[in-house]
């Protein structure tokens, strides 16, 4: 039991951060702009690919500079040449704006790179044993996506919190018109904000692209989750949003390592359910097999009792 708790919680935190490295752009972009961006998990599809390309040209670690930036010049030209100009036209619009951008994406990735996964693998300089916890080594290129995820919490909550440019960062969305009389580049700003985000996604995908595989319906398989933590964290909540991420993580690995089902619990309880029963297929899921759902419930939850989030300040 020891060793069931150890491992599914090391890998509960290793999964609930990879969710905070995906959610933390999009959070980023909410809080700052008030855009939620449907084109976010693409660019994170961005990032593995240019991760995966750059590698086999110069390594992993010029890429793992390298991918995040190219995925930040491309966040800068996506809000410089198209939401600016569709930003005055509401929610609405953006939302349909980077709807279809996610699908220009990942057309282009198909011409590209084609229609079939690329070889994305864990390059050998991080591929080694970190340790060892009862008897399972834990990768080292999971320890440094850890690394990775604190250390790029630490930098957006300091950068917005502590610094002159998070204040103007700040002011700039709720005062925009005051931020620019006091000789502010408030569509530079913007831009600014919008290209760390994406620089952020790439950045998770550079690491993320090892996890999951790499194709062109990557930002499919992962979009929907991203977007359950952002509302399940409240919209704008950097800290909400590591919190939900682990919470996340954590619930769903947990759910995966327990195999047992109602069934087991009433028979647990000397409860006879035989075949015969209505409800004797519901009562034999097993926990580890509706895991993928948990994250969904706990959205549907969270919508009930709590529409803002865990840490939100405003409704969904």
């Amino acid at each position: 039991m020891l060793e069931l708790v150890a491992v599914s919680l090391l890998n509960g935190v290793v999964y609930g951060l990879l969710l905070f490295m995906l959610t933390s752009g999009l959070t980023l972009i909410f809080s700052m702009m008030g855009v939620l961006n449907f084109a976010h998990a693409s660019v994170f599809m961005l990032g593995a690919y240019f991760s995966y390309q750059l590698g086999r040209w110069i390594g992993f670690w010029p890429a793992l500079v390298i991918a995040p930036l190219l995925c930040g010049l491309v966040g800068a030209a996506i809000e410089r040449f198209g939401l600016r100009h569709v930003h005055r036209r509401g929610h609405v619009a953006e939302i349909l704006f980077t709807f279809g951008l996610a699908y220009v994406i990942e057309e282009l990735v198909t011409m590209i790179w084609g229609r079939n996964a690329v070889a994305n693998s864990v390059p050998r300089v991080i591929d080694f044993p970190l340790f060892e916890l009862f008897g399972t080594t834990f990768p080292a290129y999971k320890g440094l996506m850890m690394a990775i995820s604190v250390a790029m919490f630490v930098f957006l909550y300091a950068s917005l919190k502590k610094t002159r440019i998070g204040l103007i960062i700040r002011a700039a969305l709720t005062h925009p018109q005051m931020v620019g009389a006091l000789g502010h580049d408030v569509p530079g700003v913007f831009v600014l904000v919008f290209a760390i985000g994406s620089a952020l996604a790439g950045l998770a995908g550079v690491i993320g692209g090892f996890m999951f595989l790499t194709q062109p319906t990557l930002a499919h398989a992962i979009g929907l989750i991203v977007f359950v933590v952002v509302v399940v964290c409240g919209l704008g909540s950097l800290a909400g949003a590591l919190l939900a991420s682990m919470l996340i993580g954590i619930l769903q690995t947990f759910a995966v390592a327990v195999d047992y089902s109602l069934l087991d619990l009433f028979r647990a309880f000397g409860v006879a359910v035989g075949r015969a029963s209505p409800l004797y297929d519901f009562y034999s899921i097993k926990l580890a097999t509706a895991a993928p759902i948990v994250p969904y419930l706990l959205l549907v939850l969270m919508l009930i009792v709590r529409p803002r989030g865990l840490l939100g300040t405003r409704d969904v």
